[in-house]
């Protein structure tokens, strides 16, 4: 799937997956030693991650259904966990700093093409 910034007419993504399921959401990144430029894993539903067992920092990404960019968590180093209050989102985990190389600010509006 790719992931483009509609708003900045940037690429945040040019293949990433979907964890959908309860398993491949539980699992997510885990047990990669790392995610490479390009990648991501759009995990849908999803309020809040966690990093443990991982080997690696990542952007977080909280997006609305409509698309928006809630909030913007970057370089979460792992061991750690962070919530986004409201339930009716999905998140997208990308390699650190892409969010930032994408000029990726809360309230730009992305557009996933599957």
């Amino acid at each position: 799937m790719r992931i483009t910034n509609r708003t900045r007419g940037t690429l945040l993504a040019s293949d990433a997956r979907e964890a959908r399921s309860f398993v491949s959401r539980l699992v997510g990144l885990l047990g990669r030693g790392s995610l490479p430029p390009g990648a991501g894993l759009v995990i849908d539903p999803c309020s809040s991650v966690h990093t443990a067992f991982m080997r690696f920092a990542i952007d977080v990404l909280y997006v609305s259904r409509d698309g928006e960019v809630l909030k913007i968590v970057p370089n979460m180093k792992p061991f750690r966990a962070s919530a986004m209050a409201r339930a009716r989102c999905y998140v997208i985990e990308l390699p650190s700093g892409t969010a930032a190389e994408a000029s990726t600010a809360v309230g730009d509006e992305l557009e996933l093409d599957r």
